[in-house]
């Protein structure tokens, strides 16, 4: 990335300067991102390895679970920071790091997919199979990890274009694009324009597809006779629309405002949302809570306590 800054690193202030609130913090941001990783992975393979799985909406939920995993391990520096005193990254790594996170596009993507994909199965029960063929899940898989690839390398073109002269310090605890801008020496007012529309539309359309696909799925469940199939339907939709909302919520505050009104501990707080804690609720609300699932990982535990009888 060619630009003409003199700096060649960074230095992360992390979520928080007090030493005694160092070692809890790190406690309990480990036991977050181990949730993540057991929680995703898990759901990954499970989705994988048991037929009874390789459906569209699982096929979509597998793909969820990888992208959430890949972004939120990119911020996995602010366990390590608790430990030590160096803070540091490189300008590479930032920038990396910067990448990784912003790849967070896909997943508002497959959360839009895994809507269509309820709308088709609630509202076109009949015709679920021919919608959601194995082509158009690949298409909207793929499409989604194109567009959250696209848009990474977009913002961190953006970003990176810049000079930054110095300070070098970013208040945060990640490479994230509004304190990198307060940071540059540059004019940054075409930049803050291109993060403002560009994440305004891919946020606009997902949640517009979201929307639109419950919408119609809220008026089939009106129709419905049966009390219990309207309380299993509407328990589905709410577990779903409440870690939308928390995902959009965050990201939204984020972005979505100008650079003057900016709070960067409040941004923080969001980011730990939006990084950390919505990739370890996902599976969680997309899968604990759903039967298939459950018999899924009861049929995987029950092998594996047979493998190590067998061993032992």
């Amino acid at each position: 990335m060619g630009n003409s800054t003199e700096v060649t690193e960074f230095l992360l202030v992390g979520l928080t300067g007090d030493p005694g609130l160092r070692a809890p913090f790190f406690v309990i941001f480990l036991l977050i991102y181990l949730g993540t990783l057991a929680g995703n992975l898990g759901v990954a393979g499970l989705i994988l390895l048991d037929p009874r799985l390789h459906a569209p909406m699982y096929f979509l939920l597998g793909n969820l679970s990888l992208v959430d995993f890949g972004y939120s391990s990119a911020v996995t520096q602010v366990v390590a920071g608790f430990l030590t005193s160096d803070k540091t990254i490189s300008y590479r790594a930032c920038a990396t790091q910067f990448f990784l996170v912003a790849f967070i596009t896909a997943e508002s993507l497959l959360l839009a997919s895994m809507a269509y994909d309820r709308y088709a199965a609630v509202c076109r029960p009949l015709h679920y199979t021919s919608t959601m063929t194995a082509n158009t899940c690949a298409s909207l898989a793929i499409g989604s990890h194109a567009c959250g690839f696209l848009n990474s390398a977009l913002h961190t073109g953006n970003i990176f274009r810049l000079s930054f002269c110095g300070p070098n310090v970013v208040d945060h605890f990640f490479c994230d694009a509004p304190p990198l801008l307060a940071l540059s020496c540059s004019d940054s007012h075409v930049s803050e324009l291109v993060i403002f529309f560009v994440v305004g539309f891919n946020d606009l359309f997902a949640i517009l597809v979201i929307l639109v696909s419950y919408l119609f799925i809220f008026l089939t469940i009106l129709k419905m006779r049966s009390p219990e199939g309207r309380q299993k339907a509407f328990s589905t939709c709410a577990s779903h629309l409440t870690a939308v909302s928390i995902f959009y919520g965050s990201g939204i505050f984020m972005y979505l405002q100008p650079s003057s009104s900016h709070s960067m501990g409040t941004d923080k707080v969001a980011s730990v949302f939006y990084t950390m804690v919505v990739p370890m609720l996902n599976p969680l609300v997309y899968s604990l809570r759903n039967r298939e699932v459950r018999c899924a990982f009861k049929k995987a535990v029950g092998k594996a306590k047979s493998s190590m009888e067998f061993t032992f």
